[in-house]
């Protein structure tokens, strides 16, 4: 991240509005310490937004601070990188998808989504990086959750090391010491679509392609910037060929990087396609979130559905619900009508009237984007 202002100012003559200080909580090193959020880092930060703020204005600072999210939150103002990551969200979308439940999920965004109003989260479900368990262990325990024996499922959940996974990660990063690692993998392979496509189990693909597009769901209708990436609109998965290059075998990040697939994206212009199935209904939630002016600015508001399978929260006039269970639920009425008062609603995403008096039923893996008139 460290760079000269006059090359900082170069990009900003050459068109670039945003600019990522990728591990900002990692730039200063100092002995004796863990060169991890020392206060020179919010120093340096606050020295080159000032220079941006004078000769540059257009350009913004995008924070990658992959850390304690009370931490994440301290480099997200516009005294120093108004746009950041939201490494926490991504993460236990994961962990939800795991176990099925939502309580761990609810309970951290309650207390760790909240950033100031003018300022905005990217919210992603991967990236080009590893997936780190970065929840707080405090708020874990807060709901009976040991931190570090949870962690250990997540890796084995999603190394495929478990029983009854249906993931296929890759271990990264493996420290044998503390029993400390990350897991790589495209959305498809983690989201259980590659294991459905290699058995050819049809419900099993449906439910894949169920959980992407669930996840995100999520990312689209939070409240921020959503990101979509590499080759998750078509359902990539894994690409075992970086083991064969030594220059990439050592690192499993390279599974989920690989060349875009040009043939396979012609594919999803067919809606009965692998490609097609994924893609068309991200275009629609894409195009669903631009015409919801709801669903443009602000805060969502987390709260307890009653069902601890499912996620709800409120971002204006509408009401998202998401199932992250195998098995159909109910979210029960009187607790929707604690943050939402209307009867019925239409789901923006399929345009149908939701009746919600007694409680709203969602299918395995699905959600919902209801809008009260």
């Amino acid at each position: 991240m460290l760079f000269r202002s006059g090359e900082m100012l170069s990009l900003a003559n050459n068109g670039v509005e945003i600019l990522r200080l990728d591990a900002v909580a990692f730039i200063w090193k100092q002995m004796g310490t863990s060169c991890e959020n020392l206060p020179q880092v919010h120093w340096i930060i606050q020295c080159y937004n000032a220079l941006t703020r004078i000769a540059a204005p257009a350009m913004l600072f995008k924070s990658e601070a992959i850390v304690h999210p009370a931490d994440v939150v301290s480099y997200v103002s516009w005294g120093e990188a108004p746009i950041s990551y939201n490494p926490t969200l991504m993460a236990l979308g994961w962990e939800a998808l795991a176990t099925r439940e939502v309580r761990l999920l609810r309970h951290s965004m309650e207390r760790r989504f909240a950033i100031q109003p003018d300022c905005a989260w990217v919210n992603y479900v991967r990236s080009h990086d590893d997936i780190g368990w970065t929840f707080a262990d405090e708020d874990a325990l807060e709901i009976g959750i040991n931190g570090y024996d949870h962690r250990q499922f997540l890796n084995r959940f999603y190394s495929g090391r478990f029983a009854g996974s249906f993931a296929k990660g890759l271990p990264f990063n493996y420290n044998p010491v503390n029993q400390d690692m990350r897991i790589s993998g495209t959305t498809a392979a983690l989201a259980g679509l590659e294991a459905a496509l290699q058995s050819g189990d049809s419900d099993q693909i449906e439910y894949g392609i169920r959980r992407i597009l669930m996840l995100y769901s999520i990312a689209l209708s939070a409240g921020g910037i959503p990101l979509l990436y590499l080759g998750d609109e078509i359902a990539t998965t894994n690409d075992y060929d970086y083991g064969r290059d030594p220059a990439k075998a050592e690192d499993s990040r390279w599974a989920h990087r690989p060349r875009f697939d040009w043939a396979r994206a012609e594919q999803r212009k067919s809606p009965t396609s692998l490609e097609g199935r994924v893609f068309q209904p991200l275009v629609k939630l894409i195009q669903t979130r631009k015409q919801t002016p709801a669903l443009a600015g602000g805060q969502a508001v987390f709260f307890d559905s009653g069902n601890k399978h499912i996620l709800t929260y409120v971002r204006g006039n509408v009401l998202v619900l998401v199932n992250f269970s195998d098995f159909a639920q109910t979210a029960p009425a009187n607790r929707l009508r604690s943050h939402w008062q209307a009867s019925q609603a239409r789901d923006l995403v399929s345009g149908k009237t939701v009746d919600v008096t007694d409680g709203v039923t969602l299918a395995p893996f699905t959600f919902l984007w209801l809008q009260s008139s």
